[in-house]
């Protein structure tokens, strides 16, 4: 089968023919249909420092996908050939106090898909029937391609009640543009989201957050001006990773204000830490998917009508990977699907 390899400790990556996974009894084989790329796969693919440290080589990438099922193991009783479905790319242990007590995603032993194992920019991917999320209504291929980053969205965003609260996001990536959408959907009385891209806000105003903020020529407090805010907003999410974002966030939270931190700061910054303190400001941090709270809450939101249109920016043949990922790199535009059906 075709897959998109980083077959070499290098920057690139390689279209190669690799054998078609084998799976087990409690395991599912998945045609894969289509692909989101991540930011992860843009690390992996320039082959910087967390790569090198990440990933052994050989290595099939891919953990954003949504695709058919092919085969099932024979313990696989829930779903059958046919089924369109997308997967869960974090693989835990089972066994540990977290995995045990259902806190899957707080697994200290996580295998990251297309990272840690082989991943689905192929032809064909395997998954543990307990990672494959069967979609028992119907939904675009493109955003059943992204329920992974969706995923992420929905858990940042829900991680808080969100209903009549003013809600800052920082960073209009397509996590942080998902986000908006959500707590609009959610309740939320304002959304405001800040970027120094202005077609990433553009979506943003697409997908319904109520000011999109450009912060090369205005300031968070602009934002609480125009919108007649006094005492700051109730709910943050944190989607960039920058530290001016968290510093000017934290500087822009009401008393009490309740900040949840998905952006992954690339090193050590400094805060204003007696602020977090007297303003009595609570700091929770997000990696992935609540497993599977956050899937089951991504359907609903679908089935309740929240748009994501606007975030799939630009669609590809997957033989066209080296153009999908340099749109993907300009980090102007929203997500990049990979078509694997020619």
């Amino acid at each position: 089968m075709k897959a998109l390899v980083k077959q070499h400790a290098q920057p690139g990556l390689w279209l190669m023919d690799v054998p078609e996974p084998e799976i087990g009894p409690g395991d599912v084989l998945i045609k894969v249909l289509r692909t989101g790329i991540c930011g992860t796969d843009l690390h992996i693919r320039s082959w910087d420092p967390w790569a090198q440290q990440a990933v052994d080589t050989p290595r099939v990438l891919g953990h954003e996908f949504a695709g058919e099922v092919a085969a099932v193991g024979s313990d696989v009783r829930d779903m059958a050939a046919g089924d369109t479905v997308s997967g869960e790319g974090h693989l835990v242990c089972g066994k540990c106090r977290n995995c045990l007590a259902g806190r899957r995603h707080l697994c200290r032993s996580t295998v990251g898909l297309g990272v840690g194992r082989d991943g689905a920019f192929a032809e064909y991917v395997a998954l543990p029937a307990s990672n494959v999320w069967v979609h028992r209504t119907a939904v675009d291929l493109d955003i059943a391609a992204i329920f992974d980053p969706f995923g992420n969205a929905v858990h940042t965003a829900l991680s808080f009640p969100l209903v009549g609260e003013d809600v800052l996001i920082t960073g209009a990536g397509p996590i942080g543009i998902m986000a908006a959408a959500v707590a609009r959907h959610a309740g939320a009385r304002n959304v405001v989201i800040t970027d120094v891209s202005e077609s990433r806000l553009e979506l943003a105003r697409k997908a319904g957050a109520t000011l999109a903020l450009n912060v090369t020529g205005q300031g968070i407090a602009e934002a609480q001006r125009r919108l007649g805010l006094k005492e700051g907003f109730d709910i943050g999410l944190e989607m960039s990773g920058r530290p001016e974002a968290m510093r000017d966030m934290v500087d822009n939270m009401t008393h009490g204000g309740r900040i949840a931190m998905l952006g992954l700061p690339s090193d050590e910054f400094a805060v204003d830490w007696s602020r977090i303190v007297t303003s009595m400001i609570t700091i929770k941090g997000i990696y992935g998917r609540e497993m599977y709270e956050t899937w089951y809450a991504m359907t609903v939101l679908l089935e309740a009508g929240l748009d994501l249109g606007p975030v799939v920016t630009g669609r590809y043949d997957y033989q066209d990977y080296d153009a999908a990922f340099d749109e993907a790199a300009t980090a102007r535009g929203g997500k990049i699907i990979l078509d694997w059906t020619s």
